[in-house]
């Protein structure tokens, strides 16, 4: 039996054999992020990091998704956001009127740096994919040690299509310029095997194999002490820091803040607006299909 450590509204946490389970619980919404969700995820993977009985950890979600994207629907204020009104003395309709593009930044590089935890922290954390793995849910997979997806997960950023550009870029690191492009310059998805097979993920799994193949994994890995752990996690990703990953992570916010004033996410914007949220995603699909890249004929 594992032991409890930790259950939130929206995360559980178990510790079993040295492996921390955190998994993201909002199965309803298909783990779609929030801010509350992002800050319990951070606290969640500090305190694993933090346990002396962990030595890795395994980043999962509840039901048929690994994470869908952000909770367009949820209504909850970041608590930067909440500060810059007050600083604007406005409440109510007026809100939104009054963001900058300074505001923008500084809130995108406020999730950034909830995000960035997993970059950061000393022990190696595995993504355990499956279902939807969209927009946001990339964002903090793609930041994971190691990405383990099922066989028919889809993978993808479409809020490209309309909103913006990812406020934390590892694609490029993953798959290299040109697929990083070809991804999002389009919003397409890729299934699982695909994924691996281009270097988004490390392996790709048969769905009803996922769970057990991810255990045994997790248990090799947790085989070694998390010290030494420590040293291979850092040793590669200062590599990646010395390939500029973590100044990109600031300017993709940046960037993201830029594209968050184009014409196009402005009418994406009304079209929410005028037809609500279901039908303006299916408008800014339409011209795409399923949106599925076909590998084999690539």
């Amino acid at each position: 039996m594992g032991k409890w450590l930790k259950s939130t509204e929206q995360l559980r946490f178990e510790v079993r054999d040295h492996v921390a389970w955190i998994t993201l619980n909002r199965p309803e919404k298909r783990n779609a992020l929030n801010w509350q969700s992002l800050q319990e995820l951070r606290d969640a993977l500090l305190e694993a990091d933090d346990l002396t009985s962990v030595h890795c950890i395994v980043l999962g979600g509840a039901g048929r998704d690994f994470c869908a994207g952000w909770d367009l629907t949820g209504g909850q204020p970041s608590p930067v956001k909440e500060q810059q009104d007050a600083a604007h003395g406005v409440t109510g309709e007026y809100r939104s009127q009054t963001a900058t593009i300074d505001d923008d930044m500084w809130q995108l590089g406020r999730m950034n740096e909830l995000r960035l935890v997993l970059f950061d922290m000393h022990k190696p954390v595995i993504a355990k994919v499956q279902g939807n793995c969209i927009a946001n849910g990339t964002d903090i997979a793609l930041l994971a040690d190691l990405v383990i997806v099922a066989s028919d997960a889809r993978i993808g950023y479409p809020p490209v299509r309309a909103q913006g550009s990812p406020p934390s870029h590892m694609w490029l690191y993953h798959m290299g310029p040109q697929w990083a492009k070809r991804m999002l310059l389009t919003g397409d998805l890729l299934r699982g095997r695909d994924a691996a097979r281009l270097g988004l993920a490390l392996e790709s799994v048969a769905p009803a194999k996922l769970d057990a193949h991810v255990e045994a994994l997790a248990a090799r890995i947790a085989a070694t002490a998390p010290d030494l752990l420590a040293c291979n996690k850092r040793v590669v990703n200062l590599g990646l820091e010395l390939m500029g990953a973590k100044t990109l992570q600031r300017l993709a916010s940046e960037i993201d803040a830029r594209g968050h004033l184009s014409e196009g996410r402005m009418q994406f914007r009304r079209s929410i607006e005028a037809l609500g949220l279901k039908e303006a995603v299916r408008q800014r699909d339409a011209a795409f299909g399923d949106g599925m890249v076909d590998y084999s004929q690539e």
